[in-house]
């Protein structure tokens, strides 16, 4: 992989290295640690670290409807957006459905209410799934 730069540096102008490993690596070293960008994924996902590839900088967003919702990614990446976190209400979160008597005055508020598969799909169905990157948090 490509880095980004020739050379990097502390804001002190000394070098830093690719990677820093022990004079000595066993076998015991590589299965628990390993390398960047190999299981058990310790080190990093990505092989040079964030040299090559910054890491993904996430909008959280989510509120009401689905269909609400789904018009604000969209919009985000239309943006330049590439990472999307989506953000669930109270109710979703914690189980209820919006129409429960225990999610009054509170579905849609703080997040996208979601509560079941059906409402979910709509909320991503239309989401390339290579295009971006997303995380559900909650």
């Amino acid at each position: 992989m490509t880095e980004r730069r020739e050379k990097f540096q502390t804001s002190s102008h000394i070098p830093v290295e690719r990677l820093y490993v022990p004079a000595d690596i066993d076998d015991e070293y590589r299965e628990k640690l390993g390398f960047p960008g190999e299981y058990p994924f310790t080190r990093g996902v990505q092989p040079t670290m964030y040299r090559g590839r910054l890491w993904t900088m996430r909008q959280y967003a989510g509120f009401s409807t689905a269909k609400e919702s789904n018009e604000r990614y969209k919009f985000l990446l239309e943006q330049g957006q590439t990472g999307l976190s989506v953000a669930f209400d109270l109710p979703t979160q914690i189980g209820y459905d919006p129409d429960d008597d225990m999610a009054l005055g509170r579905s849609g508020q703080s997040g996208g209410q979601h509560p079941h598969a059906g409402r979910y799909a709509r909320l991503i169905g239309w989401h390339p799934p290579r295009q971006s990157q997303h995380q559900h948090d909650h």
